[in-house]
């Protein structure tokens, strides 16, 4: 069959466009559904894909799909190369840099071959007997997907409770290893959000359990070990539809801590680990806006806030037993040019996290004022992150550092000598990659608002950046999440072949602050779009690429970017992917059945007030799409995907088809077997982007 398809396509191999002429894509059936409120009445035709149990629309989806393997059937052997390219970068026996909790040291490995990682750790010291934990190879066998959520180990360090998705729709079940035997012990709670934590009894397990149709963490179990499931306690209830709850443990191992969250506003409830049998205490009840964090310190709690106005964030502090906002102290004042992103406890020194500029930036402090500092990071653009340090009485800060150039690296750095040492530089392997051999730097658009907008690039250095250069474009651009540049040995097969990858910090992220994420949420939300738009045209003028040449890529919230921008300016993308895109926003926000609909409202705002819903329709792909010339356009989805359900991208290319007047690509790769994430295994995910690069490579001309 294959060589018959690579026949079929011989001749046609240099230009994927004339293949639409040989291959018919799939027509979807139409079936008008009324969906009337405010007085506006939409028709939607596509309405019945929503049913992931009728068999017709997984007739649909596979038709589609071998639709897309017919019209990449010319592609294979060169996905099949990239895949093989992108992989022999990987070191495949690595190892992660090992971290020491409560007399243990932890460690993640991999092995040759093997998809997923190994649970690892070794007691004291360094040259101890390792002790695997867990081995997701062996548990992921006779599973196309598989997921361990997290593991939680108990305060005596015996046992482990454990969280496994096989599915890939985000629902976990909880299960408990004793360490001492190798036994998975009779204990198993399903449905879990997939977080655990002990108290210090060693016996009693607080975890977050989800409703079973929106999938919103909205209660917090007690499980006593050895009972059934069905003994467990409920301690806590989140009621309110727009709001999520977990559950963990403080750094310094005082607390039990469950956490209530929505887009705007926070609270905390505190218990005792040593009294697991007690009553959640509230921190400071919640106040619509209020958003707060929390560290405890000593007989004080840190917090992370943006209290009065403080929109970029304060640190105030408040002494143990009457925590009310009302009693907090400020600790460290709100700064309009820098953002407090967050704290870092230790028993000498904290450390806090900021944002200036667009730039991380690490602070370092005694506790007792005597010394503070910055780590010294010189370079136009870079992302450093404190890493993970669950170790409290220490005087090693880990922290992370990379750039578009420059592979990730894991640091230790000794907060009272003040020296550093590199525990581990990310390898890239091959032996082709050198550093020196890109470039990398940021550059600024003017918004047609006046507004400066911050971009991200990298290059190989041979590349001639003119009008023929290929260019794509990469942001998300929304929930106040940042894209900061970051190194990708997968995008080096893009950079190798003379492209340039552009990421565009756009409003609706945090790059520059909170205010640049308020100024792209609710009804301001077309600024993210014409953000992005303008970034485009930018590049353009300034002969970085042309519109024959320019791709743009975005995925989930930034599907819904890509979504946007096709409808608003197709003229200025030779070809677009939109992963597992949110395109149909209307509805979904109407359809509070939906997982993750009722906790967004403060995002996108609530369609059930008519001024939420006529600014959202304005913008919303699906019902927005018209009868005009589109982008080449792949777009992905996984039929398991609780985020961002199958049928939005469904629905947006069936309507597509019927309305696009142009001959372009329309391309719907559909994994029937995976959700929001893709593919689980480290190798298999690859295949994926190996998928997506071919498709804009291809458009290029620059199959080899």
């Amino acid at each position: 069959m294959f060589l018959l398809v690579c026949i079929t396509f011989a001749f046609s191999c240099q230009n994927p466009q004339m293949n639409m002429t040989k291959v018919k894509a799939p027509t979807a059936k139409k079936v008008a559904k009324e969906l009337s409120i405010h007085n506006d009445i939409r028709v939607d035709d596509y309405y019945w894909m929503k049913d992931r149990d009728d068999q017709e629309v997984i007739e649909h989806l596979e038709k589609e799909n071998t639709y897309f393997e017919k019209m990449m059937a010319h592609t294979k052997n060169f996905q099949n190369s990239l895949f093989q390219e992108m992989k022999s970068r990987i070191k495949e026996n690595d190892n992660s840099v090992p971290y020491k909790y409560n007399g243990y040291w932890y460690i993640t490995r991999f092995e040759i071959g093997k998809e997923y990682p190994i649970y690892a750790r070794k007691k004291e010291r360094l040259d101890a007997e390792e002790e695997i934990l867990f081995d997701c190879n062996e548990l992921a066998k006779g599973h196309e997907f598989f997921n361990l959520s997290s593991f939680s180990i108990s305060q005596d360090n015996t046992l482990a409770a454990f969280s496994v998705d096989t599915v890939s729709r985000r629902k976990y079940t909880l299960q408990i290893k004793d360490l001492k035997t190798g036994e998975i012990r009779k204990d198993k709670v399903e449905n879990t959000a997939g977080n655990s934590v002990w108290a210090d009894d060693n016996k009693t397990i607080f975890y977050s359990k989800q409703d079973d149709l929106t999938l919103r963490s909205d209660k917090i179990f007690k499980h006593k070990l050895g009972t059934s499931s069905d003994e467990d306690m409920l301690v806590y209830h989140e009621k309110d539809e727009t709001f999520g709850t977990y559950v963990y443990k403080s750094k310094s191992k005082k607390y039990i801590i469950i956490g209530s969250y929505s887009t705007l506003t926070s609270e905390f409830r505190t218990l005792e680990a040593n009294n697991p049998d007690g009553e959640f205490k509230i921190f400071s009840p919640r106040t619509r806006g209020l958003e707060y964090d929390i560290s405890h310190y000593d007989d004080h709690f840190y917090v992370l806030t943006n209290k009065d106005n403080a929109n970029n964030f304060k640190l105030m502090k408040v002494k143990e037993g009457n925590t009310s906002f009302e009693n907090w102290k400020e600790f460290i004042p709100h700064r309009p040019d820098v953002l407090l992103e967050g704290m870092e406890i230790f028993n000498e020194f904290y450390v806090l996290a900021e944002r200036r500029n667009g730039l991380n930036q690490i602070k370092i402090v005694r506790w007792d004022g005597s010394d503070s500092y910055y780590l010294p990071f010189d370079n136009e653009t870079y992302t450093a992150s404190i890493g993970g340090n669950p170790d409290f009485d220490t005087e090693i800060l880990r922290y992370s550092y990379n750039s578009m150039t420059t592979p990730n690296s894991v640091i230790d750095f000794n907060m009272k000598t003040k020296e550093k040492e590199v525990k581990k530089e990310q390898e890239v392997q091959g032996g082709k990659f050198a550093k020196e051999n890109y470039i990398e730097k940021r550059v600024w658009a003017t918004a047609r608002d006046g507004n400066k907008i911050p971009m991200s690039m990298v290059y190989h250095k041979d590349t001639k950046l003119n009008a023929n250069t290929p260019l794509l474009q990469y942001a998300y651009g929304s929930y106040g999440a940042t894209i900061d540049p970051y190194f990708s040995t997968t995008r080096l097969s893009l950079l190798d072949r003379g492209f340039v990858y552009v990421i565009a910090h756009i409003r609706g992220g945090q790059y520059l602050g909170r205010p640049w994420y308020e100024d792209g949420k609710l009804l301001k939300k077309k600024n993210t779009f014409t953000d992005f738009i303008d970034c485009s045209k930018f590049l353009i003028a300034e002969n970085y690429t042309s519109s024959e040449h320019l791709y743009a890529m975005g995925g989930s919230a930034g599907g819904l970017l890509m979504g946007a921008i096709i409808n608003m300016a197709p003229e200025l993308y030779k070809g677009v992917v939109a992963s597992v895109p949110f395109v149909d926003v209307v509805t979904t926000m109407l359809d509070d059945s939906i997982p993750l609909t009722t906790g967004e409202y403060d995002e996108w705002g609530n369609p059930n007030e008519k001024k939420y819903y006529d600014y959202m329709k304005s913008y919303s792909p699906y019902d927005q799409v018209s009868a005009k010339s589109y982008p080449n356009l792949l777009v992905t989805t996984g039929l398991h995907d609780s985020q961002v359900q199958y049928f939005e991208p469904a629905k947006w290319v069936a309507k597509l088809r019927e309305l696009k007047t142009d001959t372009n690509l329309l391309l719907f790769d559909i994994n029937m077997d995976a959700g929001h994430g893709g593919s689980s295994g480290r190798f298999e995910s690859l295949k994926e982007v190996a998928k997506e690069y071919t498709f804009l490579i291809d458009l290029e001309g620059k199959i080899d």
